[in-house]
């Protein structure tokens, strides 16, 4: 409930959360309901507006995990598209059926052929009932602050937390706010930082963000807009061979691939389009002090194809503007310390490329909650935090690699396409130890020796292959990487006889 706070009250609390965002909703109705009195704190208010997200298999797949563990059940009626709009269609989303991706040239409208040679559409689901869903972070946020408000906790919504007081002899937090104009007084054990943003453990805790060590370097601008085009209408009327998709495109995560780096299109049900331009900074000659719109505007311009796409387009109401970022690429030097803890993102991110955001941050969810439930010695649960950290830390390299061997082979749509494939291969690993009963200790895998190996030899061969190779030499690493993933490929990625339309790789749900 939304609790009212009489002038200095002080109220006891086992965990407090600052940030209720779907990743502080759902950890504080988990601890909730698992006995803990706890005080989740929202600095604004919802709905507000967050980028669009798109889910994956393994993300529905721990949602479920943790609807069954914590009495959440409405989880579950959000892992599949389908249970989705049976139960909750006022909550906007959009149907998600797999990645698809499509290359663009300056000045030429976009071309393919029979062999569909300029498209890759990799489906994650075998129909629409049981597929993913994108997410409008604004309707899902808002939805499961409103379930967090019917379970037994206490919810603060536009507070400003003004100093935090470690007291060690006792293990306990004070924390001074205001809600309003009211002063609040709170105590606490524990602190979760589910802000998604480094600014709160940098201010309170003393942590230090930045982006050394990654290879990734992006940059975004960023918007949703109103009546967009559709893809495949675009490709239909102009007589694109498309009766044999496994899918429509528009119900996808749509990858553009352009000479800056990647426009990502995610369609909603209402008629929005989330829609952002990634950068790649190792070769963006725009200026960043440029507006956002002026950037989109100049890009969009340069490709005939994405131009008519967005040539009816108007930027919707909310959020009525463009966002600018700096470089996208950052995490924590420490995720957890005396009496606080990160999740996974606040801690750290990548890049939005393979649509992982949701999927990790459950991920780390699922972690947390085993730690704070189950391992109640404190010595023993500092050692169950440290492997959280060095596991987090290993997972974001993991991440950073497959990613980045994407960018450093988009030049090329044919070694970009056996590139993003490692990502592919992961996934497939994880979904499957997942179904079998066996949750990996690491995100996607990533402590995965053997896995470990071929990400690094892949990125090893993609970082010396320089521009202007010819088509042999370029034949001849795609038909290396595809020898090189044929232990891990049980999905049939790379079969030349597929025409790069997979129909279905995930594992069966």
């Amino acid at each position: 409930m939304i609790k009212q706070m009489r002038e200095n009250q002080t109220d006891f609390y086992d965990y407090l959360i600052a940030g209720s965002g779907f990743a502080g909703s759902i950890t504080a109705m988990a601890l909730a309901n698992s006995g803990y009195r706890v005080c989740l704190l929202e600095k604004n208010e919802h709905p507000r507006f967050a980028i669009g997200e798109s889910s994956t298999p393994i993300a529905d797949m721990i949602l479920r995990g943790l609807a069954d563990r914590y009495n959440l059940p409405f989880l579950k009626k959000l892992s599949r598209y389908g249970e989705w709009q049976k139960n909750y269609p006022e909550v906007i989303c959009g149907l998600k059926r797999g990645f698809s991706y499509y290359p663009h040239q300056s000045g030429k409208e976009f071309e393919s052929d029979r062999f569909h040679s300029n498209e890759l559409l990799v489906a994650a689901s075998v129909n629409n009932r049981n597929s993913d869903t994108n997410w409008l972070r604004s309707d899902v946020d808002h939805f499961l602050v409103r379930q967090a408000e019917k379970t037994e906790l206490d919810y603060f919504d536009n507070t400003t937390v003004k100093s935090v007081k470690r007291i060690k002899n006792k293990n306990l937090w004070t924390i001074s706010a205001a809600r309003d104009a009211v002063q609040m007084q709170l105590k606490c054990k524990w602190i979760i930082d589910a802000t998604g943003s480094p600014l709160f453990s940098e201010t309170f805790f003393g942590t230090k963000s930045s982006a050394s060590g990654f290879s990734t370097n992006s940059r975004a601008i960023y918007t949703h807009f109103e009546n967009a085009g559709l893809w495949n209408q675009y490709l239909e009327e102009r007589n694109f061979i498309t009766d044999d998709y496994p899918y429509n495109p528009d119900d996808s995560a749509l990858h553009h691939i352009t000479e800056e780096g990647w426009i990502w299109m995610l369609r909603f049900n209402n008629n929005l389009l989330s829609a952002g331009l990634v950068f790649d900074c190792n070769k963006d000659e725009f200026p960043r002090y440029d507006p956002a719109k002026k950037t989109w505007d100049s890009v969009i311009q340069k490709y005939p194809s994405l131009f008519e796409i967005f040539s009816n387009a108007i930027i919707a109401g909310q959020p009525g503007k463009f966002y600018k970022t700096s470089r996208l690429q950052r995490k924590l030097n420490k995720i957890y310390g005396d009496g606080w803890i990160a999740l996974n993102h606040t801690a750290g991110f990548a890049d939005p490329l393979h649509s992982t955001g949701i999927a990790h941050t459950l991920s780390g969810i699922e972690k947390v909650l085993n730690v704070c439930i189950n391992v109640q010695d404190e010595t023993e649960k500092k050692k169950y935090l440290k492997k959280m950290e060095e596991d987090f830390f290993l997972e974001l390299s993991f991440l950073d690699t497959l990613i980045s061997i994407c960018y450093q082979s988009a030049g090329n749509f044919k070694l970009f396409k056996a590139a993003v494939m490692l990502y592919f291969i992961a996934t497939i690993k994880y979904e499957s130890s997942r179904l079998k009963g066996r949750t990996p200790e690491t995100f996607l895998c990533a402590g995965d020796f053997e896995l470990q190996k071929l990400a690094e030899k892949t990125a090893r061969e993609i970082n010396f292959f320089s521009a202007g190779k010819s088509e042999f030499d370029i034949n001849e690493l795609v038909s290396k990487i595809r020898s090189w993933i044929s232990p891990f490929n049980s999905a049939g990625l790379m079969d030349p006889e597929r025409n790069n339309m997979y129909h279905h790789t995930a594992v069966k749900l």
